[in-house]
């Protein structure tokens, strides 16, 4: 049987008053961040609940003590493994506290729509209480068929019309508008932006995000004067040297993750200094040691999946009711690629 886990419990581990404890998970003021964030791992780590989010789960009609343990399953695939890994530790940290489980599975980079029920079947994924669809699934028509099981589902990603699904998602559009407006806030107008702008439903609201915002400030924005195709070789680096050296920007933007180290040692290459002659800002996953510590947005990539175990087990609680689309948004973080332009 759970030992019920008290106030006292997390005060005498983590050697602080009840009261800061209880003001900590309460979200009142009177400590720092730091105290706070351990305050809160240790009482998800034990399993600890308020009184309001045990109410709140009650309203959801989700049991915050199940006594049947389930087997959920992360689909994704190599391109996007990078990120899983942050995801699938989010979803790791909500199910612990349930006693459930989550299993990555791997799609064959050749796996073809037409063998997907063959390969469903051998990975017994129709026996899951529910799947979590990754990102950039090698196919839109495997996506699709992931999208069709009749099975509980919740999409990481932005959802395609018509999609009858619950989603969560790092917000990029809002995390766009952050670097645009930052570095307008920092005297830049002259910005190169660099980024596929196709390949993915997230690229596409990347590139849409960062011509809205330059619209709303007043300057159009022309697309050949933006690197925004990458063809599989490097002739998009040699259009990133070309149109840095046309155009002399201020400042460059990077919309995708696996870009941002090609394109900073490019401009590091022609002898670009950063900050000083040009700021960069970079949609990270997370900060590499690639990078310098780097001016960006910041992706809630391992909240998302946190936030999307509860969408799962509020969705089997609740399968009549609407779909729910939910974007996670972060704070811009300011690094050392950043500087005011005179």
């Amino acid at each position: 049987m759970r030992k019920r886990i008290t106030l006292h419990d997390l005060a005498a581990q983590l050697g602080l008053t009840i009261q800061t404890v209880s003001k900590a998970l309460r979200g009142l003021p009177g400590m720092s961040e730091q105290t706070r964030s351990e305050v809160f791992k240790l009482a998800r780590e034990l399993g600890y609940m308020t009184k309001d989010q045990k109410q709140t789960l009650q309203l959801d009609h989700i049991s915050p003590y199940p006594v049947v343990q389930r087997r959920f399953v992360l689909v994704q695939n190599k391109m996007s493994l990078n990120f899983n890994r942050l995801l699938l530790q989010g979803l790791h940290e909500r199910f612990m506290e349930f006693g459930h489980t989550v299993q990555p599975l791997l799609i064959p980079p050749d796996l073809k729509p037409s063998q997907f029920e063959s390969w469903a079947e051998d990975q017994e994924l129709l026996y899951a209480e529910g799947i979590f669809i990754a990102p950039r699934m090698n196919h839109d028509l495997l996506e699709q068929k992931l999208l069709e099981l009749a099975l509980p589902r919740i999409l990481l990603n932005f959802p395609p019309p018509e999609s009858k699904v619950d989603s969560v998602i790092w917000d990029v559009y809002e995390a766009m508008f952050q670097a645009v407006r930052r570095l307008f806030r920092m005297g830049h107008r002259n910005i190169l932006y660099v980024g596929d702008t196709q390949d993915q439903r997230g690229f596409v609201i990347r590139w849409q995000a960062f011509c809205e915002a330059m619209k709303e400030a007043g300057y159009a924005v022309e697309p050949r004067e933006h690197v925004t195709k990458r063809d599989g070789t490097d002739k998009w680096l040699h259009d990133v040297e070309q149109l840095y050296q046309q155009r002399k920007p201020t400042a460059v933007i990077c919309g995708i993750d696996e870009e941002a180290a090609p394109v900073y040692y490019t401009l590091r290459r022609m002898g670009v200094q950063i900050p000083q002659q040009c700021s960069f800002v970079a949609l990270l996953n997370e900060q590499t040691d690639t990078l310098p510590l780097c001016s960006r947005p910041q992706l809630p990539i391992r909240e998302s999946g946190y936030r999307a175990a509860d969408r799962m087990l509020w969705r089997i609680a609740n399968p009549h009711l609407p779909f729910e689309h939910v974007r996670m948004q972060g704070e811009f973080f300011m690094g050392s690629t950043l500087s005011m332009h005179k």
